[in-house]
């Protein structure tokens, strides 16, 4: 027989193959010897009480031999002379689009500004040293995108717009650990993420596709309100009716070219603000409620969201066991992230924390138009580089201080390798933003009691959460309204928001071609 169960237990039991099947068997009120196999089929922790629990919901075999679990297999056609298609960056939403056309029987051409992941470690690696930026090859850009060097967070609220577990299944298929099919908050892990990205390029080019590396689009080809095609910086025209814009939030040349041919935008919220660093240990004690089963508990992580003079403060892209990362995109700018590797082993944790920043919050709109968020988000990243140290050194300020006005006279250790410099961050952000964080740190302290100390660090600035600029499309074809056969997608378009809905507005555009 077979039987689904959810059972809750300690983390000692959960983790333990042999105290896990005798808690299984008690809970079927069966012998162990009657149990042939198990698989989990779920699993989240339940860390509200000091008593926490690991909620697990398993497939159980008894009284009948254990079948093991179909492969997941994918199968992709040959569409070497199929109707092609244009994509427009190789991140998440442009690599799933990819694998949905070679699905349905189209060839997808994908033209990235940056490199091969493998080639981009090395430009990343630079980086990071605080050597070298490469505008077109960085943790923005590349093959990838954005996600390539993440933590590789897979959860998404988007269940209602595509099919989650089919993405997830793809990744599994492409290298990622069947472990995130199980986990209600999976991740890969950046030390995983290149290879899993690496056999999804294989995967189109041995399908018939392209994807071509070292390529920018300077414009694009319109013709009676028709897309074209598209005109690279090398001068080359590349051809197609359909094509699919999938460039993330970081590439604000194309809403620049966009606004340029009068090509209709629209202004959004977005968030600003700064990471926040804190000892692993620190968060694990806090959120575990100093247990003593922590041994056996992954590196905890936290959400945090509060509202201060009615614009929404919350914690973003929390990165347990992480690192924080250099992600500028241009000379002259200072832009922060996060990511964790796989095992999450890092000794520190880090979390964006942002402000909600509404279009009426800007100023000079009058000036700037639809590109006032753009232009907002630019000044703050130039500020922070002008409040930083030498290219990458970033502001640095204790979360103590920065809730007290203080500069610090001192910065504890840091993830950030390019180094960070004391900088008065509280002063020199947007008052808008800065007194919003000082008075939610102060909440986020009640809830998380040790959370402001002279121990966790603020670094400015975290930008690029989201797109302060929206390419509008009809909520039927998908198409811009004003360009037949150009389908704006994904995070820099302003309908995804993380490598899961960004991959699933990435099919949902395939599909509609």
């Amino acid at each position: 027989m077979q039987k689904t169960i959810d059972i809750n237990l300690s983390p000692i039991v959960a983790t333990q193959e042999d105290l896990l099947k005798k808690n299984i068997a008690s809970k079927l009120k069966i012998d162990l010897k009657e149990i042939s196999g198990f698989d989990i089929l779920r699993r989240s922790i339940d860390a509200r009480k000091k008593d926490i629990k690991i909620n697990l919901r398993i497939n159980v075999f008894y009284n009948e031999k254990y079948k093991k679990k179909e492969p997941i297999i994918f199968e992709y056609q040959d569409v070497g002379n199929k109707p092609e298609v244009i994509i427009i960056g190789s991140g998440p939403a442009g690599l799933f689009a990819g694998l949905s056309l070679i699905e349905k029987g189209l060839k997808p051409i994908i033209i990235e500004r940056g490199k091969p992941v493998s080639e981009r470690k090395r430009d990343v690696a630079s980086a990071s040293k605080n050597e070298f930026l490469n505008p077109e090859s960085n943790y923005c850009f590349g093959e990838g995108g954005a996600g390539t060097f993440s933590d590789g967070k897979l959860y998404t609220r988007s269940l209602k717009r595509g099919n989650t577990r089919r993405i997830l299944e793809s990744l599994v298929f492409h290298g990622a650990s069947e472990e995130i099919l199980i986990d209600a908050h999976p991740h890969i892990g950046t030390n995983k993420l290149p290879r899993v990205i690496s056999a999804i390029r294989k995967t189109i080019e041995n399908s018939g596709g392209k994807i071509l590396f070292n390529t920018r689009v300077d414009d694009f080809i319109i013709e009676n309100n028709q897309i074209k095609g598209v005109i690279t910086q090398k001068d080359e025209r590349i051809l197609s009716d359909n094509v699919i814009l999938a460039t993330g939030h970081s590439a604000s040349d194309i809403y620049y070219l966009l606004d340029k041919k009068k090509i209709l935008l629209e202004t959004k919220t977005f968030a600003v603000g700064v990471r926040v660093e804190h000892p692993q240990g620190l968060i694990d004690t806090i959120q575990y409620h100093n247990s003593p089963d922590m041994e056996y508990l992954p590196a905890a992580s936290y959400k945090l969201v509060t509202q201060v003079e009615n614009r929404g403060v919350y914690s973003f892209c929390m990165c347990p066991g992480g690192f924080i990362v250099p992600s500028a995109t241009a000379q002259g700018e200072i832009v922060v992230n996060g990511m964790s590797p796989a095992r999450r082993d890092s000794y520190f944790a880090n979390s964006g924390f942002v402000v909600e920043v509404r279009p009426e919050d800007l100023p000079e709109q009058e000036k700037y138009g639809v590109l006032a968020g753009l232009k907002y988000r630019e000044n703050i990243e130039k500020t922070a580089f002008l409040n930083g140290g030498d290219m990458l050194t970033a502001g640095g300020q204790t979360i103590a201080d920065f809730v007290k006005g203080k500069i610090s006279p001192y910065l504890p250790e840091t993830s950030y390798n390019p180094g960070v410099i004391s900088s008065p961050i509280h002063f020199w952000l947007p008052e808008s933003i800065g007194k919003r964080l000082q008075s939610a740190f102060k909440v986020f302290d009640k809830k998380m009691h040790g959370f402001i100390t002279s121990d966790a660090l603020v670094v400015g600035v975290e930008s690029r959460s989201s797109s302060p600029v929206r390419i509008p499309r009809d909520k039927n074809s998908l198409q811009h309204p004003q360009i037949k056969g150009l389908y704006p997608c994904g995070e820099g378009s302003g309908y995804a928001g993380g490598i899961i809905s960004a991959a699933i507005d990435g099919q949902r555009c395939a599909e509609i071609i």
